[in-house]
């Protein structure tokens, strides 16, 4: 059973991402929004922790927010995928179950 789970707060602000990494099964969908795109960036306190996922679930980012916080696709850690809200969008049809970490 595929799910998305999407995280929105700040990994500096809350606790989520890591409730979300323990609880997200392998081949889970996460997608980064709101302040929570800094978790997708490169050479932050926790880019180690997401690369370390990389190879068991399937991470993306909403691109507007990402560009809203002064970020590019450049700024990216590889492996991220950037999505546009059509995709977002795309994501939640393609999953039959989505958990929001709030």
């Amino acid at each position: 059973m595929a799910m998305l789970h999407i995280v929105n707060k700040s990994v500096f602000e809350r606790g989520t991402l890591d409730s979300c990494l323990k609880s997200s099964l392998s081949g889970s969908s996460i997608l980064f929004i709101e302040d929570a795109v800094v978790s997708a960036v490169n050479n932050t306190a926790v880019s180690d922790k997401i690369k370390a996922e990389l190879s068991s679930k399937n991470f993306y980012v909403l691109t507007p927010d990402l560009n809203a916080r002064g970020f590019t696709d450049a700024d990216l850690i590889e492996g991220i995928k950037g999505v546009d809200y059509a995709g977002f969008v795309d994501l939640v049809a393609d999953n039959s179950n989505v958990q929001s970490w709030l």
